[in-house]
């Protein structure tokens, strides 16, 4: 069986979600492996990421390097290239820094690349059975993939629900002497903030969320609606914020907002992976009409109909319940 190692990214020291994420999905390959975590960058905020990661590997190696205290994925793909042994199975989050990553680190190792798994079926001998998707979410392909010198797997975030861990945490095994010495075609040069908005929809418990399903600006007004009986705010995809019926500020997604409350409403919304990709941690509510909706597959609670007569519905129904305990 070969070895399953999972790339782990982190921000100001703490380890993204995806890690348990990413951690399940190994075991969906193989239940009796313990897949090993590796974590680059530099500093402080490396250590600190070590110790946040969740005790559900085996080992975690450590890659520490002055060049990556920016993660440059030119850098980190040479340096995986130099300690990940061959023939190996590499997970991946499919986020922007992934997506830049594993494609080269695939041709870098001579092995085989699925991107945006949403599911694994299993391994049968050297056959790898994997789902992703396609058209926008709405074709599920079963992949057969041969893992006999390797592969490269991209996991959609969101699409692996995290396991119970283990109870011990992994050793941390020092690699970084083993990467020599990195150099790269390109260099960070700074990191520009995007303005914020009126509303912060990163600092909410509860967010409804609105996507295409809201027809017209004009409907946003139903959420609205909504988000102020519950005490919660609006946000959106990014069909939304094209058509200027809410500001950027707004956006859910890889090229918006990452958001981690404990309740997200999904208000005619798809499903696409940049989307799903902004969503971390969250009890994920989704209401479409469309039966075949990609976030059905995600989703903890689905509810088929159709938002601009159920929400009204439900936000009537949330006053009436409001109203008997008050009194």
């Amino acid at each position: 069986m070969p070895r399953i190692f999972a790339y782990i990214t982190h921000k100001n020291g703490v380890a993204d979600d995806s890690a348990v994420e990413l951690a399940a999905a190994g075991k969906k390959i193989d239940g009796a492996a313990s897949p090993t975590a590796i974590l680059a960058g530099w500093g402080p905020d490396l250590n600190a990421a070590c110790t946040s990661l969740p005790a559900a590997f085996s080992e975690m190696w450590k890659i520490a390097s002055e060049v990556l205290a920016y993660p440059n994925a030119e850098l980190i793909r040479k340096a995986l290239v130099k300690v990940v042994p061959a023939n190996s199975i590499v997970l991946i989050p499919h986020e922007h820094f992934g997506i830049d990553l594993a494609p080269g680190l695939s041709i870098k190792t001579n092995s085989a690349f699925v991107s945006d798994v949403v599911n694994i079926e299993g391994l049968e001998g050297s056959t790898l059975h994997c789902v992703r998707q396609e058209f926008g979410g709405q074709v599920s392909a079963h992949v057969q993939c041969d893992i006999s010198s390797g592969v490269v797997i991209t996991v959609r975030p969101g699409a692996f629900k995290a396991i119970e861990s283990v109870t011990t945490r992994g050793a941390v095994v020092e690699k970084s002497i083993d990467i020599g010495s990195l150099k790269a075609g390109r260099r960070y040069l700074e990191t520009i903030v995007a303005e914020a908005g009126d509303v912060d929809i990163t600092k909410h418990n509860v967010l409804v969320s609105v996507g295409r399903g809201i027809q017209e600006k004009d409907n946003v007004a139903i959420a609205e609606e909504l988000a102020n009986v519950l005490g919660a705010a609006v946000s959106c995809s990014r069909p939304v914020v094209d058509a200027k019926w809410l500001p950027k500020s707004r956006q859910v997604g890889s090229s918006g907002n990452t958001v981690k409350p404990k309740v997200y409403l999904a208000c005619g919304i798809s499903g696409a992976s940049q989307h799903l990709a902004g969503i971390k941690g969250s009890f994920l509510i989704a209401i479409n009409k469309n039966p075949k909706a990609p976030i059905f597959q995600v989703a903890d609670v689905g509810i088929v109909d159709d938002i601009l007569e159920f929400l009204p519905e439900l936000t009537d129904k949330i006053r009436e319940m409001r109203t008997v305990s008050a009194k």
